[in-house]
């Protein structure tokens, strides 16, 4: 069971796991039941924008120009942390804001000891950059875990060397996920990586015709071990195939791809040629999008994420964002809370 509300407790969870049938990796650590008792996992959404952020740099778009006017309206890039403890925290990718996301949420916030902070790993879904420059910025000695499936640390060592460019600078864990294989990251929460897509980013000079099977885009299944409760993250989705649909079907929340409201988005407005198929995200509306797919879903927390600066849904009056409301769909934001 799932239930959402607005940030108000500060430093409640942290993503855990139960011992059993999960692998224990590098750089875990023990955990408690949490504070008070409470026997859950949290969710904090730290953002919700696509690669570029809302409102983009470089952008004129409408939802732009109000972001910029209105800055309630804008949004971190696209992320969550997640914990079970109340005191250990993973972030599921590291944005361009990670700073300014650990600096919104006081659960983020360093301390008690100078240099103590209470994040301890980071879990990537893919190698794009809006997903994995963040990792520059914590690189202040801190002693972390980053997970991620062999093509995407790959990359990180090679075409985007951040293992590199860090090796001196921080004390990092780098910890490769096998698709399908659970990993208890503590006491309390299980999660398996699952392939989402084949795409690569642009910058490793690679096709996905390369190598149609590697585990280039993940989702991410959350376990609650004590309570069975189940999160489902994965903000990039080409298509909702029967493996996708098997991964959501028993979920309590899921957060899903929210990049493009039609597949020619981009392009009808003048932003871009791409479609957003090319880029891998299936649009949100149609009668072939995500939207209607997962309206039918039992979860009782169905949110996109990862949601580009062209996407009507951005606007709290769009008749795109009624229409998901009325089909009990919410957009993800800073500051958003979820128990699962």
């Amino acid at each position: 069971m799932a239930a959402v509300r607005p940030r108000s407790h500060p430093g409640r969870s942290q993503l855990v796991a139960g011992p059993g049938r999960g692998k224990r990796c590098c750089g875990t650590t023990g955990g408690s039941h949490g504070r008070g008792g409470e026997a859950r996992v949290f969710i904090h959404c730290l953002g919700a924008a696509a690669g570029g952020g809302f409102p983009q740099w470089n952008c004129a778009c409408d939802g732009c120009r109000v972001a910029r006017a209105k800055p309630e309206k804008a949004t971190p890039h696209a992320g969550i942390a997640v914990s079970g403890d109340g005191t250990n925290w993973f972030l599921l990718n590291a944005t361009p804001d990670v700073h300014h996301q650990i600096a919104a949420d006081p659960a983020l916030h360093p301390g008690p000891g100078i240099r103590q902070t209470p994040v301890r790993g980071v879990l990537l879904t893919d190698a794009e950059f809006d997903h994995t420059i963040g990792l520059l910025m914590l690189r202040e000695g801190s002693a972390l875990t980053v997970y991620g499936t062999r093509p995407v640390l790959d990359a990180l060592t090679s075409c985007f060397p951040v293992r590199g460019l860090l090796f001196d600078y921080a004390d990092l864990t780098w910890c490769p996920l096998d698709a399908g294989t659970p990993l208890d990251l503590d006491e309390r929460v299980r999660v398996t990586a699952f392939p989402t897509g084949s795409k690569p980013p642009r910058y490793t000079g690679r096709a996905r015709e390369d190598d149609p099977s590697a585990d280039w885009e993940v989702g991410f299944r959350l376990e609650d071990t004590a309570t069975g409760g189940v999160a489902v993250y994965a903000p990039t989705l080409p298509r909702w195939d029967d493996a996708f649909a098997a991964q959501v079907a028993s979920a309590d929340c899921v957060f899903v791809d929210g990049t493009f409201w039609t597949d020619d988005e981009m392009p009808g407005q003048g932003a871009g040629h791409r479609t957003g198929r090319s880029m891998g995200h299936m649009p949100v509306g149609g009668e072939d999008g995500s939207a209607r797919k997962l309206a039918a879903l039992p979860a009782r927390h169905k949110i996109y994420t990862h949601i580009n600066n062209t996407n009507p849904i951005l606007d709290e009056e769009s008749p795109q964002r009624r229409l998901l409301a009325s089909l009990g769909i919410d957009v993800g934001r800073a500051g958003l809370e979820v128990e699962v």
